[in-house]
């Protein structure tokens, strides 16, 4: 059996979007205090004996979310073609994040964006049943 451990870290950032052809509120701009959820799955220890440090996760996560933090969305790449969905902005952060941290022992294994305290989106590259 193959050991597998699952770190997670929280970040947040605060930005203002504009959700294109909705046919509601949220077709004015509106803002958020995102929480970032980062899931990484590894598969081997270091010497120290860890998988990844914790501040290696939460810096990756944090220089991502700085690109976005307080600024309007849509003016951004690549919001600025395609919808700065929750779902979107998700799939956005977790490539992002993985091109940081992918190595052949840590993988991103998943992207968790609240956008409020009781509203989420868990994006995730790999086929997977939900617990």
């Amino acid at each position: 059996m193959t050991a597998r451990y699952k770190l997670k870290v929280l970040t947040e950032f605060a930005s203002a979007h504009t959700l294109r052809d909705y046919p509601g509120a949220c077709s004015r701009m509106h803002g958020h205090n995102w929480k970032v959820e980062t899931e990484i799955i590894a598969t081997e220890l270091d010497d120290t004996g860890m998988a990844i440090d914790f501040k290696q996760m939460k810096n990756a996560a944090n220089e991502v979310g700085d690109r976005l933090d307080h600024y309007y969305l849509n003016d951004l790449s690549p919001f600025d073609k395609i919808n700065p969905t929750a779902e979107n902005i998700a799939a956005y952060m977790f490539r992002e994040i993985a091109e940081k941290l992918n190595s052949d022992t840590v993988k991103v294994h998943a992207v968790t964006l609240w956008e409020t305290d009781r509203a989420c989106v868990r994006y995730s590259e790999e086929n997977e049943y939900y617990e």
